[in-house]
């Protein structure tokens, strides 16, 4: 049975584990939830995480990553790593996102980073997107990073990682502002690209960045 602090929202929170605990209460035990994070980028990798919670975690600050500060994203990643049954985060590079566009790209992603965990579940909560796994029932979710813990904690992996990425980036290709734009289509990173062209890991077939090298 899962613990709640005085300080804890108890209502927000039992809404945030009610997609796992209906599906435990259908017979399933292994329950991964699935997120990405750089999907609407113009650079660089699409990160995409699974991640299985025991069924008497409770993460308190657990939520929509986009709502938490870099500092909380980072204390639940290492909570989340630590505590998980099984956690994967995965690459989708530049030239696979070009090559079938990222829709395709982003269901490849979340196939792999299902496969690639160490223990495999039987159920997998997607966010958004519907996706076929071989031999797992799976659900998607609109807006699943604020309905379900589990597709929260992936969300938490997936732009943790990528945020660290997009830091490397930005030492290695100056001027584009991607430690505070995080390669997103911002007007300071629009005037960088129009001032100095594209670089090596801008995603050629995405607007406006095909335009402007056209």
């Amino acid at each position: 049975m899962k613990k709640f602090s005085v300080e804890a929202d108890e209502a927000r929170v039992k809404k945030l584990y009610e997609y796992e605990d209906k599906t435990r209460a259908e017979g399933f035990k292994l329950i991964a939830g699935v997120d990405e994070a750089g999907r609407g980028s113009l650079v660089g990798a699409l990160v995409v995480a699974a991640v299985i919670l025991p069924d008497d975690l409770y993460l308190e600050r657990l939520d929509d990553s986009k709502k938490l500060s870099a500092k909380v994203r980072e204390q639940l990643y290492d909570e989340i790593t630590t505590k998980a049954i099984s956690w994967n985060a995965v690459r989708v590079e530049v030239e696979e996102i070009d090559k079938f566009n990222i829709y395709q790209a982003t269901l490849k992603g979340m196939k792999r980073a299902v496969e690639g965990l160490d223990v495999q579940p039987d159920f997998v909560l997607t966010d958004a997107m519907h996706v076929e796994f071989d031999g797992i029932k799976s659900l998607s979710i609109v807006r699943g990073d604020t309905l379900s813990a589990s597709i929260a904690a992936a969300s938490i992996i997936a732009k943790v990682t990528r945020d660290r990425l997009t830091d490397k980036w930005a030492l290695k290709y100056p001027g584009y502002g991607f430690e505070h734009n995080r390669g997103y289509g911002t007007a300071e990173h629009i005037a960088a690209i129009e001032r100095l062209g594209a670089c090596k890991i801008h995603r050629r077939t995405f607007n406006p960045v095909k335009s402007l090298l056209q």
